[in-house]
């Protein structure tokens, strides 16, 4: 996993665990002085804000341990994986197109970069140069071939 990816979830949840243990319990005291719980909005705002981030804090932190568990030697030299850079035939457009597969967190269609979670991206996945691929898309089913294979060991 690249150190920027790493380095920005660990900086979000430096700032959400910031919020839900030093200025979350400061505005929970406040709406709880303003009196009746059952009707005070800043009190359940402040509550539902603290069940957010608490989902959220669990999530960045099962993320960031699935990420320390990527081991780039372990993955295939021959197939497409993480890390690969695929060129591949558009057989509906006729048309060359190049992907990187990438964790949802660097994912930029912009710049090829598509997550190995997507439906392009699991269906690359374990592909060699050859293989023909039919993916079905949210925009429909999508036809391609396997020109080119560059596992992240090319590189």
């Amino acid at each position: 996993m690249p150190a920027d990816v790493k380095k920005k979830l660990e900086e979000e949840l430096k700032v959400l665990e910031t919020e839900l243990k030093i200025e979350l319990p400061r505005e929970l005291q406040k709406a709880a002085a303003l009196g009746d719980l059952r009707e005070n909005a800043e009190y359940k705002a402040a509550r539902d804000r603290q069940e957010y981030l608490q989902a959220r804090v669990g999530a960045l932190r099962k993320r960031l341990s699935e990420l320390a568990l990527i081991n780039i030697d372990a993955l295939p030299k021959d197939r497409a994986a993480y890390g690969s850079t695929l060129t591949l035939l558009d057989q509906d457009k006729d048309e060359e197109v190049t992907y990187r597969l990438v964790t949802a967190e660097e994912s930029d269609l912009t710049k090829g970069y598509i997550s190995t979670t997507s439906p392009i991206g699991k269906s690359l996945m374990g592909k060699r140069e050859g293989d023909e691929i039919e993916v079905k898309t949210p925009q429909g089913v999508r036809h391609f071939e396997v020109l080119k294979l560059r596992t992240i060991h090319d590189e």
